[in-house]
């Protein structure tokens, strides 16, 4: 499951500007392999930030995830001569995912990732009832 689809971008940045970034020959239409490989890029990217906190991939997509994942797949397109405000939103969303991957701010209704030490076992003993003195007059 990706975290953004075709849709997704053609609604934020227009079916235009996803085909001038997607197809190299015309420009025309949308290359559905380059973008597929782009929107992938942008959920490794994601999951590479998240994992720290949360069990990636997300089973649901939180609207937040899916604005950062447009914006990171839409700099992602770009070869070269990335505009001011692409780079900029593309920057927006790396110091949100890493404020996630703190716990600054936390992704609502999602499942932590179980840390080492939710992992561990502890043991308690009771002091030691068989002693020399416990076990006189026993022969």
């Amino acid at each position: 499951m990706s975290y953004a689809s075709q849709s997704d971008m053609v609604e934020r940045f227009g079916e235009a500007e996803v085909a001038g970034r997607t197809n190299r020959v015309d420009g025309l239409t949308i290359d559905q392999v380059v973008l597929d490989r782009a929107l992938a890029d942008a959920d490794a990217e994601i999951n590479s930030y998240l994992a720290r906190r949360y069990s990636v991939p997300l089973t649901t997509t939180p609207p937040v995830i899916n604005r950062l994942a447009c914006d990171i797949t839409r700099y992602r397109l770009f070869d070269d001569g990335v505009p001011d405000t692409v780079r900029q939103r593309y920057e927006d969303a790396v110091s949100l995912l890493k404020k996630f991957a703190s716990g600054d701010v936390q992704l609502v209704g999602q499942a932590e990732a179980p840390t080492a030490a939710d992992s561990l076992s502890y043991y308690s003993f009771s002091p030691r009832q068989v002693t020399d003195e416990t076990m006189r007059g026993f022969a």
